[in-house]
């Protein structure tokens, strides 16, 4: 149990980090040509958009969610 919850952490500080340094992810991986025609905010709203889904998938994992979440994902697509 301790160990989920630390991976959750571990998780939702990285998401964390992708929304509050999105210039330093940007400058490191680089620009991502699907982003900047798809979003209005081009690459920086991308990275700030996974940071967040990044930061939701941490909180499934600290709260012992996620198999079901993905389970039931993957059973409405998959079925």
């Amino acid at each position: 149990m301790f160990v989920r919850i630390l991976i959750g952490a571990v998780v939702c500080a990285i998401g964390f980090l992708l929304v509050r340094k999105t210039d330093w992810a940007l400058d490191t991986v680089g620009s991502i040509n699907f982003a900047e025609k798809m979003f209005s905010g081009g690459s920086r709203s991308f990275y700030k958009l996974f940071g967040v889904i990044v930061i939701l998938i941490g909180f499934l994992v600290i709260t012992n969610l996620h198999e079901s979440f993905f389970g039931g994902l993957f059973h409405f697509f998959f079925g």
